[in-house]
């Protein structure tokens, strides 16, 4: 019988688990030190354990890792990995050096049923979600290559990621249990400590799970993949726009910072002759107005198996948000040479852009 990943499971269901059979609530703790802060994936090398507790973590839990099978470097510093699962499925990580920290994309799925039509990640479709370990095994594995990256320095900040959004392959709404006991894992004190508000989770617009995410009442980060200021727009480039259109959404947007008091972030990548008219930017800015938030754009990455193209408008659309009054940023683009956009990596690995590895 497959043994279970001790990486899924939070504190919490750790301690339930030990104690149902019969062993010492804290010893959790122990665990949890032992694996995300000293780093050691052995349950022999946990030498404050008992030998009965180390017999029965290794009968019940294997300490697994993901498979590399690809990492390239951009000239940024960027670097996109792409791992092999158990089952041969394989998924993209992103880690992105930033002047705040060191930031990871992490992927959620494996495909994305979503379909937006601008995007790489779309062109798998979903076959089935990540389970918590894969995606805690994400953080992990970036982990150890910083720490190898910077042996000789091991306290420099830079040495651990600090940051986190969950925007990689997938709809982590579509996933919501298991994303939230990674973030739970992430975020615990006894683990990784990543603290919350460097936490960001992004969604294409799952209105009911935007509704669950504000009554967890977290200080995590919520983003929401817009990218358009109308149906019209959105129905084109969005499928799931289709089930929860434009104001159905903004609704669900204004119970959240009501819920929580936590500002939002707006996603909105510019897309040549699509949205990124001046009109478009007007619009969208009566769209956000009065809503605790900032809308971040985003030049495209241009797929070579879709038709459209990166905005030569980008400064024009941004000067008429910012006369408008609109809290916005341009978002800095990482890993330009490598395959940058989500989902690019997976998908010539599995043939089906056209330049195949």
């Amino acid at each position: 019988m497959k043994k279970n990943s001790i990486f899924n499971y939070t504190l919490e269901n750790l301690e339930i688990f030990l104690e149902k059979n019969n062993f010492k609530k804290f010893s959790a703790k122990q665990i949890f030190n032992w694996l995300y802060v000293k780093n050691i994936l052995d349950f022999d090398l946990m030498t404050n354990l008992s030998k009965e507790l180390k017999t029965f973590l290794k009968e019940n839990f294997e300490i697994n890792e993901l498979n590399l099978l690809v990492s390239e470097e951009s000239n940024d510093g960027t670097i996109k990995l792409l791992f092999m699962l158990d089952d041969k499925k394989t998924i993209e990580t992103v880690l992105m050096p930033q002047k705040y920290g060191q930031s990871v994309c992490v992927t959620t799925q494996v495909g994305c049923k979503m379909s937006c039509t601008f995007c790489a990640s779309g062109l798998i479709k979903t076959e089935r979600n990540l389970e918590t370990y894969e995606m805690v095994l994400q953080i992990l594995t970036i982990n150890k290559i910083l720490k190898d990256k910077y042996i000789d320095d091991p306290d420099n900040p830079k040495a651990r990621v600090s940051h986190i959004v969950v925007m990689g392959i997938g709809e982590p709404f579509d996933n919501f249990k298991n994303v939230w006991d990674f973030v739970n894992i992430v975020n615990n004190g006894n683990g990784y400590k990543i603290g919350a508000r460097h936490i960001t989770i992004s969604t294409c617009g799952v209105v009911p799970k935007i509704i669950d995410f504000a009554n967890l009442n977290s200080q995590v980060n919520l983003a929401i993949s817009l990218h358009a200021p109308n149906n019209e727009i959105r129905n084109k480039l969005m499928p799931i726009n289709k089930a929860y259109p434009i104001e159905k959404l903004i609704d669900a947007v204004k119970y959240y910072v009501n819920k929580t008091n936590r500002r939002i972030t707006f996603e909105y990548i510019l897309i040549e002759g699509i949205n990124d008219s001046e009109q478009n930017a007007i619009e969208l800015a009566k769209l956000v107005k009065g809503i605790n938030g900032y809308v971040n754009l985003i030049p495209y990455n241009e797929v070579e198996e879709n038709p459209f193209k990166r905005s030569t408008k980008i400064s024009q659309f941004f000067q008429v948000l910012k006369k408008l009054n609109v809290n916005a940023i341009l978002r800095k683009e990482f890993g330009i040479d490598i395959n940058a956009a989500c989902g690019q990596l997976r998908a010539k690995r599995e043939g089906i852009l056209k330049n195949e590895i």
